[in-house]
């Protein structure tokens, strides 16, 4: 199985006797659940609870290494900074640039290798178990550096098939809840730990039951048009396409009004190809068949 190089990922390590303490309080992840080899999603939200930053996190030695996006690394590091203030927290780039990810038996392979143990003798900050990849089912490693080929085009088919997005391709910053991602089923938001930044909205919503939006597979029988098309029911907007491989692609949509059309017929169209919508089977979602159902 691959082994692929990410090469527009960079990484953050947050260290020092309060770095848990300091990310807690800050970030969606519930950092003390984290065990050694796991890498976990996280957001730094808005004060309205959407997502400013997302990213990857784990364990590394008494510290924590975070993945994001090369365009996000130096705004996330500026916004972490400034929330420091005197915590006993240190904040650096790590030298690495990209990241492989591999799954299937080069996972395997990479989770015994020595070069899998972090800087300071603990497993997790080369060779880190993606949580959301073991949620639907498959085994895939997160590792600092290349040690694979540039082939992103195998990993974004893979994460398209399971419903995995990722930020740009398939929402953009600081217009997504944590809700419509999938956060809230993929081990990177906690209802338990405590406040943090935008925690009281995200709350909110999880009592409540008020999120609408969510994470679709979009399949048709020709090839998708391109990402951002609108994905519409009798002309009225129900969603926009995400990341698109051939004939498969992601998307966010509002799954009351999709889940009505598809009860009453109605074809859902991305522009003007028909397509198909499918809730990853992971996260136990269903669609609600009318606006009643949706409200309950």
């Amino acid at each position: 199985m691959p082994a692929v190089f990410l090469k527009n990922r960079s990484l953050l390590v947050v260290s020092g006797a309060e770095a848990q303490s300091f990310l807690q309080n800050l970030i969606t992840t519930d950092i003390a659940a984290l065990v050694p080899d796991e890498a976990r999603p996280g957001a730094l939200l808005t004060p309205q609870g959407k997502i400013l930053f997302d990213f990857m996190i784990w364990q590394d030695g008494d510290g924590y290494t975070i993945e994001t996006d090369t365009d996000q690394r130096d705004g996330l590091l500026k916004r972490l900074t400034m929330y420091k203030l005197r915590a006993a927290v240190t904040l650096a780039p790590r030298a690495e640039q990209g990241v492989t990810v591999s799954w299937g038996e080069d996972a395997d392979e990479i989770g015994n290798d020595q070069g899998a143990w972090g800087s300071q003798g603990a497993r997790g900050s080369q060779g880190a178990r993606d949580s959301r990849f073991a949620k639907a089912g498959v085994m895939l490693t997160r590792r600092a550096g290349k040690h694979g080929d540039d082939a992103q085009a195998l990993y974004d088919a893979l994460r398209i098939r399971l419903g995995i997005v990722t930020s740009g391709s398939d929402f953009a910053l600081q217009d997504a809840f944590p809700h419509d991602v999938l956060m809230d089923f993929n081990g990177g938001l906690s209802f338990r730990k405590g406040c943090y930044v935008g925690q009281e909205v995200v709350s909110r919503m999880q009592h409540r039951g008020t999120a609408r939006r969510r994470v679709v597979t979009v399949s048709a029988i020709t090839a998708l048009p391109a990402t951002g098309t609108e994905i519409t029911a009798a002309g009225k907007p129900v969603g926009t396409l995400g990341s698109v491989e051939g004939d498969h692609g992601l998307a966010i949509v509002r799954i009351d009004r999709a889940g009505a059309a598809m009860a009453e017929g109605t074809p859902l169209l991305a522009g003007e190809t028909p397509v198909s919508l499918v809730l990853p089977e992971w996260s136990g979602l269903a669609f609600p068949a009318s606006a009643d159902e949706a409200s309950a």
